[in-house]
């Protein structure tokens, strides 16, 4: 282990696969929403949907801004861009849970990207607070 790095505390040393595991799920949801719109789409509760462009474009996002999550961290070690497109994503689920009913996934979406983006922000805010303490 390098000195720097163990200089650092337990939060900075998380941070990174945290933010990894954010990146990755989000590509992996790309990928597959690429792969397979078809069974996607049934598998969340949403039916058919034709033609496949759109769904398709929806993985396109989500390996975009799984490439920008990590780009920022790699590049710059920051989080921004994570959690804007997090606080995003939750509230415009939240608004198509407020406009009526909507498939499981919906709910457990809004749910799971604001865990994401809370840990993130959670973790960033303890590194920061243990690099202040040394």
């Amino acid at each position: 282990m390098s000195a720097s790095r163990a200089r650092r505390g337990p939060w900075a040393r998380v941070e990174p696969a945290l933010v990894a595991l954010v990146a990755l799920h989000s590509a992996a949801l790309g990928v597959a929403a690429m792969a397979a719109p078809e069974a996607g789409l049934r598998l969340s509760g949403f039916g058919e949907a034709s033609p496949l462009f759109f769904p398709r474009q929806v993985g396109v996002f989500h390996v975009v801004v799984a490439a920008a999550y990590a780009i920022e961290y790699v590049r710059y070690r920051g989080v921004t861009i994570l959690l804007v497109a997090k606080a995003i994503a939750v509230a415009f689920l939240g608004a198509a849970l407020l406009a009526g009913p909507q498939p499981w996934v919906v709910p457990f979406s809004a749910a799971a990207d604001a865990a994401m983006g809370l840990a993130v922000a959670f973790v960033r805010a303890r590194a920061r607070a243990e690099a202040r303490a040394r």
